[in-house]
C-alpha cells in the first residue's frame, strides 16, 4: 500500500519548492522509490527536481481524444505506452506530469483510461508525492482524494493563511479520504504572532512547523538551479527535514 502526500496552498507560497524538499527528504532517508506527480497545469516541479519532461499525460489524452491512436493498437495499449513514455526517471524517484487541462469536447473515455492506468502505476511505488495546482479547484473536483497527508503550504500572510484554512475546511466537508491535514508555514522571517497561532488552532488545522525565508533558496531559484540540490545544512532544508521527520515518524 502506497503512502501518499499531497501538497496544496495559495499560489506564491513556495508549495512546489516544499514538494521538492519533501522528495529530497524521502530519498535521503531511503524511503524509495517515490513517484512524484506534478498535477499543476503550470508544471514546474521538474525544474525543482532538475529533470527534463519527455511528455505529459495531458498530451496522451489529447491524442486519444483526437483519434491519433495508431491503426491496429487498442486505446488501452496506447495509453499504457504513452504513460510509460511520460515517466522521467531519477535516482530514487520518478516524475510524471499531468499537463494542461483538456480543451472543448468530452474527455470522459480518455480520463477514465488515464485514471485506471495511473492507479496501476501508483501501486508500484511505496511513496507518492503529489504537487497540486494552487488554490482549491483540485479539492472541489475531487482530484485530490484518499491521501495519507494533505500538506497545506502557506506563507505568513493573512491571505495565505485564510486560503490554507479554507482548503482544510473544504477537504473535511467533502470527505475525500484525507488521513491528516497539516499546515506548513513557509518563507517565515519571524516567529508567528500569538494571534496567528490562535487563528490556526481555532480552525482545527495542525501547524506542523515553519520554514524560514532563505537567501540560498532564492538564489537557486533565481539562477535556475534545481532546489533539490540545496545542501543539507541549508537552514530551510534543515527545518523542512525536521517537519518531515515528525510527520513520517508520528
Amino acid at each position: 500500500m502506497s503512502f501518499s502526500i499531497a501538497l496544496a496552498g495559495k499560489g506564491g507560497t513556495g508549495k512546489t519548492t516544499v514538494a521538492g524538499m519533501l522528495i529530497k527528504y524521502l530519498v535521503t532517508t531511503d524511503r524509495t522509490p517515490i513517484l512524484a506527480v506534478d498535477a499543476d497545469p503550470n508544471a514546474n516541479l521538474n525544474e525543482v527536481l532538475g529533470l527534463e519532461v519527455p511528455d505529459t499525460l495531458g498530451n496522451a489524452r489529447e491524442e486519444m481524444k483526437k483519434g491519433k491512436v495508431p491503426s491496429g493498437m487498442t486505446k488501452d495499449i496506447f495509453i499504457s505506452m504513452k504513460m510509460e513514455e511520460a515517466i522521467a526517471e531519477a535516482d530514487g524517484f520518478d516524475l510524471i506530469v499531468m499537463g494542461q487541462p483538456e480543451g472543448a469536447g468530452c474527455y470522459c473515455a480518455a480520463n477514465t483510461l488515464l485514471t485506471n492506468f495511473l492507479e496501476k502505476l501508483t501501486n508500484n511505488y511505496p511513496y507518492i508525492v503529489i504537487d497540486n495546482e494552487a488554490g482549491m479547484e483540485h479539492i472541489s473536483r475531487l482530484t485530490t482524494k484518499d491521501v495519507d497527508i494533505l500538506l497545506i503550504v502557506s506563507d505568513p500572510s493573512r491571505r495565505g493563511l485564510q486560503a490554507a484554512i479554507r482548503i482544510h475546511e473544504l477537504a473535511q466537508n467533502l470527505n475525500i479520504g484525507v488521513g491528516k491535514s497539516v499546515l506548513v508555514m513557509n518563507q517565515v522571517r519571524q516567529e508567528p504572532e500569538e494571534s496567528v497561532l490562535e487563528t490556526i488552532e481555532k480552525s482545527g488545522l495542525e501547524l506542523a512547523g515553519t520554514i524560514p525565508a532563505d537567501s540560498g533558496v532564492y538564489e537557486f531559484d533565481l539562477n535556475g538551479r534545481p532546489t533539490i540540490e540545496l545542501p543539507a545544512d541549508n537552514p530551510a532544508v534543515k527545518d523542512a527535514f525536521s517537519i518531515f521527520d515528525k510527520l513520517m515518524n508520528a
